[in-house]
């Protein structure tokens, strides 16, 4: 085979093979197990290059000639269907990872076969303009106020990133410098102020923009991680008014747990500080009167951060992020070359408002989703999730072999395996541990473990659009056929 167009009549029968295959794939979401048993055998095989087995094709030496598009996604669609996790199932419990819903899906498809760059109106005046669209109506959906612009980007990180920028550029103009242009090199150190709540994400994004993570002071007043709110009034009056940013964490990933941020805007306001809502799943809290008082004071942030592959059940890469002022969101993203659009153009370029400058056109999956099932849709969605969790919750309680950790304020349930009779600590991770490689082994159900307060545990994340309470009891049960096929390999205590 040799250039692609020589091989453009494979195209229809290619995309039917495909539109098949994934068919196929979400048909059996709710029977098939998590994590196909043998999965990892089958990837690991011709991983060297030279072992020839099923797995070969994934591997091997660069093919000179090709077989075609058809010979080629057949071997796909195969190792998928023998090896892919079903983490856009309704049993996938790992990271607080959604799946796709119908609409968001097929708009993802066309994505693909439109193939728009979003980088500019120039670029493409429809991927644009669905970008400005579907981020007002997150706006709405979060009920932010009007004066928040964003941005869509690959997730979490790039959406924490992206409003850490926009705090870095207000912070150095405060210290007297254009940290954009003139880097961050004998500059003062930019303080960070948070609880021990703080992302894994936020902490690489202040790595990458050079702010550092010695310069974040974590104040916590418990080993949960608990903001102690004195500490922080200290700590920014000690400022005397100069610049810091103060990372307030809507839903931690252990139990769901939230800071206080509407006191965190109190202070962030009376000092004059940049207040930054981490807000990855916990955002979502503000669609339900159940849990919207999680999250007072959101409204009030200079920036606040989200994540589409979660709870808004968008394919992967989407996340979003909001920056009060036009200036700063601007900041360090603006990038200037003769065949680019001015920076003062009136037509939107998104590519100055976020890290990537050729960028998905990630707004057809987002606006589509809105479109399909509405602001109720998705309060209606939060809510069954709200109660699955409130089941899991009451199943936990109710069994002698498990421990409950801490509340469950939204869609985390944070719980450790307790056989009955075994008290030591170290025994008790240790068998936590080994269940939890079980579970993941078993594949039924995916759920990871933590270290929560020092001890390993148990957090599913409820956020899939298609879970429900029988997904949640099947987490039970097989932790507990696990736990005691455990306890039969374990010598009897002396």
């Amino acid at each position: 085979m040799g250039d692609p167009l020589d091989r453009r009549d494979e195209l229809e029968r290619a995309l039917e093979l495909a539109a098949a295959e994934a068919r196929a794939y979400l048909e059996g979401l709710a029977r098939d197990p998590v994590q196909p048993p043998g999965s990892a055998a089958l990837l690991e095989e011709g991983a060297g290059g030279g072992v020839q087995g099923r797995g070969a094709p994934l591997g091997g030496e660069l093919p000179q000639h090709g077989d075609g598009a058809l010979t080629a996604v057949t071997e796909l669609a195969r190792l998928a269907r023998e090896a892919a996790t079903r983490s856009s199932g309704p049993r996938f419990f790992h990271f607080v990872i959604g799946g796709t819903t119908p609409a968001a899906l097929a708009a993802d498809w066309l994505a693909s076969a439109l193939d728009q760059n979003a980088a500019a109106w120039v670029a493409s005046p429809f991927g644009t303009r669905l970008e400005q669209v579907a981020i007002d109506w997150l706006r709405q959906l979060f009920r932010l106020p009007p004066e928040f612009g964003g941005v869509l980007v690959t997730g979490g990180t790039m959406a924490n990133f992206t409003c850490l920028a926009a705090a870095r550029e207000w912070c150095a103009e405060r210290a007297g410098f254009d940290a954009a242009e003139e880097g961050l090199a004998g500059a003062p150190q930019i303080p960070v102020l948070t609880s021990g709540y703080v992302h894994a994400s936020a902490m690489k994004s202040l790595a990458l923009l050079g702010i550092g993570r010695a310069g974040v002071h974590k104040l916590s007043r418990d080993a949960r991680g608990r903001l102690d709110l004195p500490a922080l009034a200290d700590r920014l009056a000690r400022l005397d008014g100069g610049p810091a940013i103060v990372i307030a964490n809507a839903g931690e990933v252990n139990a769901g747990d939230f800071d206080p941020i509407e006191d965190m805007a109190d202070l962030a306001e009376r000092h004059g500080a940049w207040l930054h809502v981490d807000g990855a799943f916990g955002l979502f809290a503000r669609l339900s009167p159940r849990t919207e008082a999680l999250t007072a004071g959101a409204e009030r942030a200079s920036s606040v951060s989200s994540d589409g592959h979660k709870w808004l059940n968008v394919p992967h890469d989407c996340g979003f992020a909001f920056v009060r002022e036009d200036r700063w969101r601007r900041g360090a993203f603006s990038e200037q070359a003769d065949y680019l659009p001015p920076l003062d153009s009136p037509r939107p370029a998104f590519a100055y408002y976020s890290p990537e400058g050729s960028r998905r056109a990630r707004a057809l999956a987002v606006w589509a989703t809105l479109r399909a099932y509405g602001a109720e849709g998705y309060r209606a969605m939060v809510e069954r999730h709200l109660d699955v969790a409130g089941h899991l919750v009451k199943r936990i309680d109710a069994e002698p072999a498990f421990e409950r950790l801490a509340e469950a304020p939204l869609n985390i349930v944070c719980f450790r395996w307790r056989p009955p009779g075994v008290s030591e600590e170290d025994r008790l991770d240790d068998l936590n541990r080994r269940l939890g490689e079980a579970l993941l082994e078993d594949g039924r159900v995916f759920a990871g473990t933590t270290l929560f307060e020092g001890r390993v545990a148990f957090r599913p994340a409820i956020v899939n659009w298609q879970t429900g309470a029988e997904d949640v009891d099947l987490l039970v049960d097989v932790l507990l056929e696990l736990g005691a096929r455990l306890l039969e390999g374990e010598p009897a205590p002396a």
